[in-house]
């Protein structure tokens, strides 16, 4: 097994330097199937042996190709983010820069890459499954999934190692890290009918991303823990965007003129809702109540300050890093499930007692 580890290294085993792997082991007094060991993190080596090849490299500045350690270990050192939306989304919106930058950190702690996948379309992300099987990344990490995806479930199937953010499509059978949606919705529908408003409305998310119907399902539950009827009236849907948020906000007022408060199913169009209320004279938090979802950047940016639901998206995207990581070093036997809490975070918006620490 050595001596293959050695052969596959040997002949691509150059740098730009000109140094090779039979330089290293001359320096370190060492055979090559020994340097190709503890280049590749082979915990077989003599610990003296170890330093002494270590010592080489730093001296003679030899880089191990990457190409080559990739065949002999089988791993890339890298991990695909797949995230099915379209791109003005994902660099447009915080959460996505806020998911990302937690994978990203705790990927390089770990000396691993990431490689961004943003299909566009079903035949886009059908066209992944062959690429991503075919050893280019070790693993995949997919969210903001909408409808029955199926390829979170065919990657299962095949053995590759895959976490999903959010709840997983129906039926597949695979490990996930969530923030606890409904529970944050119902802190800030609670948080509206504790400050005694009550013509109560919501902008609710699209119905075929799990986020947006466990949010819907929060309004419902807090509503009726109030006592209060649930009017379709008062509920209306966007996209997550700002402007599906101003539309959305324009379509209550038209139904709904004497509403006095709304949880908006994100921060985004919580934003949108906002400019509205101020076109049509509306006092925030006077006269309509709002409240927004995610804490994120945006929510510091709005005059008032939105109230919002704070979900832990960097820990979410460490979490992610974590699962997939285990799952590649020990395939999951049963699917591993982690849900991570929320707050609410109060300021201006709503007109309720500012949180302290926002």
């Amino acid at each position: 097994m050595d001596g293959a580890l050695a052969t596959m290294t040997q002949g691509a085993g150059t740098n730009p330097r000109g140094v090779t792997m039979d330089d290293v082991a001359r320096a370190a007094g060492v055979s090559q199937a020994t340097v190709s060991r503890v280049i590749n993190g082979n915990p077989r080596v003599d610990p003296d042996a170890k330093r002494r090849v270590e010592k080489a490299i730093e001296r003679l500045g030899y880089v191990p190709n990457v190409a080559a350690r990739t065949l002999v270990t089988r791993r890339s050192d890298s991990i695909g983010v797949v995230i099915p939306e379209p791109t003005g989304r994902v660099f447009g919106d915080p959460f996505f820069a806020q998911v990302l930058r937690g994978v990203s950190s705790a990927l390089a702690a770990r000396g691993q890459k990431f490689v961004l996948f943003l299909p566009q379309t079903a035949a886009e992300e059908r066209d992944l499954e062959p690429y991503l099987m075919a050893g280019h990344v070790d693993g995949v990490i997919m969210y903001s999934l909408h409808g029955e995806d199926p390829l979170p479930d065919k990657l299962r199937r095949k053995g590759f190692p895959v976490v999903v953010g959010g709840l997983p499509p129906r039926g597949a059978r695979v490990s996930f890290v969530d923030n606890d949606n409904r529970g944050g919705a119902v802190l800030a529908t609670h948080h509206l009918v504790a400050l005694g408003r009550t013509r109560i409305a919501t902008i609710a998310g699209p119905s075929d991303m799990t986020a947006a119907v466990d949010r819907l399902a929060g309004y419902r539950e807090a509503m009726r823990d109030a006592g209060r009827d649930v009017d379709p009236a008062m509920i209306e849907a966007g996209d997550f965007t700002q402007d599906s948020g101003a539309r959305a906000m324009a379509a209550l007022l038209d139904r709904a003129p004497d509403l006095d408060g709304v949880f908006a199913a994100n921060d985004l169009m919580a934003a949108g809702a906002l400019g509205v209320l101020h076109e049509c004279g509306r006092r925030v938090p006077d006269d309509v109540a709002l409240v927004g979802f995610d804490d994120s950047p945006v929510a510091l940016t709005t005059r008032p300050p939105l109230t919002s639901v704070r979900q832990s998206l960097d820990a979410m995207g460490r979490e992610l890093v974590r699962l997939v990581l285990a799952s590649i070093d020990a395939p999951d036997t049963v699917a591993r499930q982690v849900v991570l809490t929320t707050e609410l975070v109060v300021r201006g918006s709503s007109g309720g007692t500012p949180t302290t620490q926002a």
